[in-house]
């Protein structure tokens, strides 16, 4: 650890304790990254879906191994100054001795905060038992607690990621994580005002972080402060709308038209900005 790692932490634990929300946008390469740091965001996080896009293969399916997320996130670091979490997902194990390495790992890759979820990868038995799914957070808190800085812990209770729709569970699983140390608590796929109110009121005074960028949730920034949010990420969300745009003008192209050129960023907008980052 060095004293830029000591104070990225510090003002990221902080930026969690404001009332103001804090807008976590995820970049998925250093160049997005920059792009986001250019724009004036406070902070940034990984996502996992992101890299797995960038590198070609689909998200979700273990395809992605620890030390290529930590090279993405390595790299990431890198190219701003700003505070960076990670997608850790499952902690790249079962065990709870596995996510307290993954943590140490991300930690002395520069990182100042991440997340472990609570889903297996396993399409049989989707999400760990609960009494797992503590110990695992426990073991991750522990490895958070032996580091020299404040290393933000965020856990996350995926069953509405996985066909769960189990509001009783979920809440039940986010007072366990925050009970066993979680500073952040996340349950991502909610969508509704009262799934989120409840959320919040749960786990209080501890934050909670929403996802946006899904079809479904109709609710704004504001909406979601007032309800007590303090911290909103997009997921995959910017990563799909850039794939999204290349992949329109990829087919017009195929198609022989080439008028998607007009919409382009301009080479030397992009240029400088890069240029601005060295």
């Amino acid at each position: 650890m060095d004293d830029k790692q000591l104070q990225k932490a510090l003002t990221f634990r902080a930026l969690h304790q404001r009332d103001e929300l804090l807008v976590l946008p995820n970049p998925w390469d250093a160049g997005s990254a920059k792009i986001l740091a250019a724009l004036g965001f406070e902070a940034l996080a990984t996502t996992s879906a992101g890299l797995a896009f960038a590198l070609g293969r689909p998200d979700g399916e273990g395809l992605i191994s620890r030390e290529e997320t930590l090279a993405n996130a390595r790299a990431i670091v890198a190219a701003t100054p700003l505070p960076v979490a990670a997608d850790l997902e499952n902690g790249f194990a079962d065990d709870p001795s596995g996510c307290a390495d993954t943590l140490l790992q991300a930690a002395a890759c520069g990182l100042v905060g991440g997340s472990i979820e609570d889903a297996s990868g396993r399409v049989d038995a989707p999400i760990y038992p609960l009494e797992l799914a503590v110990e695992r957070i426990r073991a991750s808190v522990a490895a958070a607690r032996s580091l020299p800085f404040p290393f933000t812990l965020c856990a996350r209770a995926e069953n509405f990621l996985h066909g769960r729709q189990d509001l009783r569970d979920t809440l039940k699983r986010l007072e366990a994580y925050a009970e066993a140390g979680a500073d952040v608590l996340y349950a991502p796929g909610l969508t509704t005002r009262e799934q989120i109110d409840a959320v919040v009121r749960a786990v209080a005074p501890r934050p909670v972080n929403v996802l946006m960028g899904l079809p479904g949730i109709a609710l704004t920034l504001d909406d979601l402060s007032e309800l007590g949010v303090r911290r909103v990420s997009v997921g995959s969300s910017l990563a799909r709308t850039a794939l999204g745009g290349f992949l329109r003008a990829a087919r017009e192209l195929r198609r022989g038209n080439c008028d998607f050129a007009r919409d382009a960023t301009s080479f030397a907008e992009l240029n400088d900005l890069f240029k601005a980052g060295q």
